[in-house]
């Protein structure tokens, strides 16, 4: 973990409510897709997390959505203005265990994290598919960006308004895969977990205090005990998730 002066580089909205945050700064810390960013804002006591969606060099993207004050506060920062940021947050993806044709499941705001982890895999020789899961049209996000890493891309829409009507799950039952990898609201990631046929690897999400495993605030049951999501997390293997009812 390193805590490092950041400086917004780009801070453009993707859709109403969806922000793409670049900032440069010391990057040295984060070494593996799926990790997170713990970032200081001003008048708030608590640090925000937010999932790495892509590193390279100096330069650190980040795409976030609206939901508080938080990250309200962080969409009207403008370029050239630093923020506080912990870095190399949590465990990230093993593509080790991927196979040759890994399946990517991301919904809404677990998106992200899935584009650096895309980017790995393909730079490792893998054939991947992607599957981003939206409510409805108008909330699609970073489609191109995966098609332009060389992924074949499905995009659903709850309500049918594009792409293939339904759940990322209606796509999986119909596709052949070595492995899987996930990220997004719990309730889709149960409803992958029981159509999944493979191996896979879950991103969780939890409030989390301090964001280093210090105040055991996200603590979860696992097979082999309690885990801190930000510290043993955010990405669990499948065979050790206990689903809470």
């Amino acid at each position: 973990m390193k805590q490092s002066i950041f400086r917004v580089k780009e801070n453009t909205p993707l859709t109403s409510t969806v922000y793409k945050m670049v900032l440069v700064g010391d990057t040295s810390d984060i070494t593996n897709s799926g990790q997170f960013v713990n970032i200081k804002l001003d008048g708030l006591f608590l640090r925000r997390p937010i999932s790495v969606c892509d590193c390279e060099g100096d330069t650190l993207t980040l795409v976030y959505k609206v939901v508080g004050k938080g990250t309200e506060q962080m969409s009207k920062m403008c370029s050239g203005e630093s923020l506080d940021v912990l870095t190399g947050l949590g465990n990230g993806y093993n593509t080790d265990v991927s196979g040759n044709a890994p399946l990517l499941l991301g919904g809404g705001v677990g998106i992200p994290p899935m584009y650096m982890l895309c980017k790995k895999l393909i730079s490792e020789g893998k054939s991947v598919s992607v599957v981003l899961g939206f409510n409805k049209a108008d909330e699609v996000f970073y489609e191109n960006e995966f098609r332009a890493l060389g992924a074949d891309v499905t995009v659903t829409t709850v309500d049918g308004s594009y792409g293939t009507p339904g759940f990322v799950t209606d796509v999986m039952k119909d596709r052949e895969y070595s492995y899987f990898y996930t990220c997004g609201p719990e309730p889709m990631l149960k409803a992958v977990y029981k159509t999944s046929v493979t191996g896979g690897q879950f991103s969780f999400e939890e409030r989390m205090g301090c964001g280093f495993g210090a105040c055991m605030g996200c603590s979860c049951k696992t097979i082999t005990g309690y885990k801190r999501i930000c510290k043993e997390g955010p990405v669990l293997v499948k065979e050790e998730i206990l689903w809470q009812n």
